[in-house]
């Protein structure tokens, strides 16, 4: 097992270096600049502005400047914010426990509810319950995120004024008793979780009961079934361990859509994550601070595909001699 998570570490390194590259490239060739965002007056000739350009170091072949900040970067250094001067690793490391909230929850919301429904729906192939809850999720898959996200904000925010549509906590959080302050920030994050997770809830819920239907029509199911072993033993004991092995990787297909995803939700939620503050330095084109949470967001990425890739793994020891 050690060899095999050795392999894959080896394997994300040139993936890793691949990605922040690409990034790199498609930032700078975007339209506009650093400059463009600057607060300056009118009257300020070009050479101010040639001035600026320079002291960001832009003037620079673009390989010395990539070469530059990778070099930083190895010593966990992100520079400093041209909006402000902070520095990036302050700014992500503030932004950081928020994302991970977020995406945690909704992970354990998808699981939680996808396999059963999953196994419900491969049990009770064909039924009215069946059809019930696939159009449940097919309903969930097809509403875009985005509206999706303004409709419960309107229906459970304005509407009926059962749930808060903006930030992580109340204004009079500090006020608030303990108790008080775990229902108020359970209350802020029902919202951005049911939305985020949503697609993601559809989409491993219908991949549940495609694989436990396959192993339900296996032969040695058929068998079991055969020998009078009851049906409640064979979905729980015999197929439904086999159903989720194939389940297991999806979760490597699944973070990168919940970290992308937390750019567009956190700054409709006004959820103070890294993907608002990616959002802002996109704004206002802010190199530093946009290659540094691109990093986070391609580690936690990887991380996510090696710990898929060691889940399928532990729970089907082929994989490992395989490889």
């Amino acid at each position: 097992m050690k060899k095999y998570i050795f392999k894959r570490l080896l394997a994300s390194i040139p993936v890793f270096f691949g990605i922040t590259i690409l990034s790199f490239v498609i930032m700078r060739l975007a339209p506009g600049s650093p400059v463009d965002t600057v607060s300056m007056s009118p009257g300020v000739d070009t050479r101010a502005r040639e001035r600026l350009y320079s002291s960001y170091g832009l003037e620079r072949p673009l390989h010395i400047q990539y070469l530059s900040w990778l070099k930083r970067v190895v010593t966990l250094d992100f520079g400093e914010s041209f909006r402000d001067g902070e520095k990036v690793s302050s700014k992500i490391i503030e932004r950081l426990p928020a994302t991970l909230f977020l995406n945690l929850s909704a992970l354990i919301l998808i699981f939680s509810l996808s396999i059963p429904i999953g196994v419900i729906s491969a049990v009770k192939q064909n039924t009215i319950i069946d059809r019930g809850l696939t159009f449940f999720v097919f309903l969930g898959y097809s509403i875009p995120s985005f509206a999706l996200a303004l409709l419960l904000m309107y229906f459970f925010g304005l509407k009926l004024g059962w749930l808060p549509v903006s930030g992580i906590v109340s204004v009079n959080f500090e006020f608030l008793s303990p108790m008080g302050k775990l229902a108020d920030i359970i209350l802020h994050l029902i919202l951005p979780v049911m939305t985020l997770g949503l697609s993601g809830l559809a989409f491993i819920s219908r991949y549940m009961r495609s694989s436990m239907l396959e192993v339900i029509g296996k032969d040695y199911i058929r068998a079991a079934r055969a020998r009078g072993v009851s049906e409640k033993s064979l979905i729980f004991n015999h197929a439904f361990k086999n159903a989720l092995i194939p389940v297991v990787t999806m979760v490597g297909l699944l973070i990168p859509g919940l970290i992308g995803g937390s750019v567009v939700f956190e700054t409709i939620f006004s959820w103070p994550g890294m993907g608002r503050l990616a959002y802002s330095a996109i704004m206002s084109r802010d190199y530093p601070v946009i290659m540094g949470v691109g990093v986070i967001m391609a580690v936690l990425t990887l991380l996510g595909n090696l710990l898929s890739d060691i889940g399928y793994a532990a729970v089907d020891p082929r994989i490992r001699y395989r490889s």
